[in-house]
């Protein structure tokens, strides 16, 4: 008899189109164990936390939510944001308080270009284009370090100083991250991105980092690459990336860049880790809440569903990641699309050719 492997997941869908598509992956999950013969199981909890949470008791989440998550083996999370609560309010009260108190310091935000979407990227008819860029999540620009001051001077008077913070600690763990990662690809390749032309003592530490931590793994192949250099590169020679490793800020809009370029936000998955797994992963779409398509059912679930398979890669499910990345395929292979890449589909349509498709 096959033992089964119960996995305890806290769902948080967040705000806007957050629900829709974390219900488009849960069904598709729930559709894996139920054809394990009895070998999976998922047993959700879900948190009702977000922008409705937050007009209710003033809070994004609980006061002990981190408490409860920590004990779960994973976190999956739709969206955050919404007109009515400032986003920087949204965003630092539920998604950052997650990701930092959790420490999730590696943020892997894969570019896949799918069958049957039509991107901007005409290099995308005639290579095979496949890159992942390694996020350092926990410092650097979103440290979250500085304030405001003066207000009292009056009106146009007011300062405001945000300080990027960078540390060799921070540096060289997602850098031998990305190092690691590049190893079990097909090209051992890692694009290093900077700005230490301009910024000249954070990102100075970090190319001195770079260097240094490169020197360890002779078998893996380097450049160091200017960000502006690097969005070029992205749309211009993105053949040459394999894994490109970069700070909070730079990563957060290259990995944006990617995904436009592969079609749309609404494909693109990541995973918010936690390597010495002492907390448990956050797994989401990049897409934001979408509050102009909230509640139509048209929003794209590639990205959640995708996240998904990152969750399952991660949880030690390889094989039942790559069940559901073959099925993503054969659904937009078929053109089953949303009409944010062309296509006529709903939502639940997407998540139920994806779900017929496990079987394939």
């Amino acid at each position: 008899m096959t033992q089964s492997r119960r996995f305890r997941i806290a769902a948080i869908p967040g705000d806007g189109v957050g629900a829709e598509v974390v219900a488009a992956g849960r069904q598709v999950l729930d559709a894996l164990a139920a054809d394990s013969g009895g070998a999976l199981e998922f047993a959700w909890t879900e948190f009702p936390w977000g922008c409705d949470h937050y007009a209710r008791t003033g809070a994004m989440m609980d006061d002990d939510g981190l408490e409860r998550v920590r004990g779960f083996d994973a976190l999956y999370f739709g969206a955050v944001g919404w007109p009515t609560v400032p986003d920087h309010v949204s965003l630092w009260g539920l998604r950052l308080r997650l990701c930092q108190n959790l420490d999730q310091w590696a943020n892997v935000r894969p570019v896949h270009f799918l069958p049957g979407v039509t991107g901007p990227l005409r290099a995308a008819d005639t290579e095979d284009l496949d890159w992942v860029v390694v996020r350092e999540n926990s410092e650097g620009e979103y440290g979250g370090f500085g304030g405001r001051n003066f207000s009292g001077r009056g009106p146009g008077a007011e300062v405001a100083v945000q300080s990027a913070v960078f540390t060799e600690a921070g540096c060289e763990r997602i850098m031998r991250f990305a190092f690691d990662l590049a190893r079990t690809r097909a090209r051992r390749k890692v694009s290093s991105v900077t700005k230490s032309n301009a910024q000249q003592y954070g990102m100075v530490l970090w190319d001195e980092v770079f260097a240094r931590v490169a020197a360890d793994y002779p078998d893996v192949e380097t450049e160091s690459v200017l960000v502006d250099a690097m969005a070029a590169k992205f749309v211009l020679r993105p053949q040459d990336l394999s894994v490109v490793v970069a700070s909070n800020l730079h990563a957060d809009i290259l990995s944006d860049l990617g995904s436009a370029l592969a079609g749309s936000l609404g494909l693109a998955a990541s995973a918010n880790l936690n390597p010495e797994r002492r907390f448990p992963g956050m797994f989401e779409p990049v897409h934001g809440s979408a509050p102009d398509i909230a509640g139509q059912g048209v929003c794209n679930p590639v990205g959640a569903i995708g996240s998904a398979a990152l969750m399952l890669r991660h949880l030690g499910l390889p094989a039942e990641a790559d069940r559901v990345e073959r099925a993503v395929r054969a659904a937009c292979a078929q053109g089953v699309l949303t009409r944010d890449v062309g296509g006529t589909a709903t939502t639940k349509d997407v998540t139920a050719a994806v779900v017929d498709h496990l079987g394939d």
